[in-house]
């Protein structure tokens, strides 16, 4: 299939409303256009609940993590993503194994996306920015998979065997990165992005106002440096 009639793209991410916070905007603006978007979420989210340290325990780690992955699939049912999968590394725990990177790319392989949106595996010195252990382990392992294993025969042979062959994805969407130099307008999905944050009811809970206002304003001072009302940043890479 040629690049311009695979209208297929994945999205790697640590954890449940990781996409809806960074991307979302992107994501439904392509759904919208007809692509087919995949979610790979790489941990199980069962670390995300409140400061309360009597609930931490295996029973509550259960119930969360069941809980933010159906609040992953609303979000996704907003966004017209077609389907979500789950490698369920334990949330906090996150590396760049090999096993998480054969993974990834067993599902570049299944999937052939032209385009994959992943987080950046590099630290951005900004205080404004804060950096979580499992988001850089999933951006590094994300990388590792795109290149060079995914379009490797010698990499996990393995897969061969599985029936996934090579595939060379053409364009990667590095999310929040040190710096930036790609820009999408979202300025017709901005409201969709909000909606689908909304699901994440657990993450976002009473202080969702408050957070509609930050988001609004950051990215319309993104979007204002490229005269639209709306935008999020990438870092694209062109893998020809």
């Amino acid at each position: 299939m040629s690049q311009e009639h695979n209208k297929r793209a994945l999205v790697v991410m640590a954890h449940p409303d990781d996409a809806e916070y960074g991307c979302a905007g992107t994501i439904a603006k392509w759904t919208q256009a007809g692509w087919q978007v995949t979610y790979v979420i790489c941990t199980d989210g069962s670390s995300g609940g409140p400061d309360d340290t009597s609930q931490v325990g295996l029973q509550e780690r259960q119930r969360l993590s069941a809980c933010r992955k159906a609040e992953q699939r609303a979000a996704c049912r907003i966004l017209g993503v077609s389907e979500v999968i789950f490698l369920d590394y334990p949330d906090g725990l996150l590396e760049p194994t090999p096993a998480l990177r054969r993974d990834l790319v067993r599902q570049i392989r299944r999937i052939q996306p032209a385009r994959v949106i992943c987080q950046s595996p590099e630290y951005c010195w900004d205080a404004r920015r804060r950096y979580h252990a499992d988001h850089l382990a999933a951006g590094q392992a994300a990388m590792a998979a795109l290149y060079p294993a995914a379009q490797n025969p010698w990499d996990f042979p393995e897969l061969l065997t599985e029936g996934l062959l090579p595939h060379k994805v053409h364009q990667i969407y590095i999310l929040r990165p040190p710096i930036c130099n790609y820009i999408e307008d979202i300025s017709e999905t901005f409201e969709i992005k909000l909606q689908a944050l909304h699901a994440h009811t657990s993450q976002v809970g009473s202080g969702f106002e408050q957070l509609t206002e930050r988001l609004r304003r950051e990215h319309r001072q993104l979007g204002v440096q490229h005269q639209i009302s709306y935008a999020e940043a990438f870092f694209l890479l062109e893998n020809r």
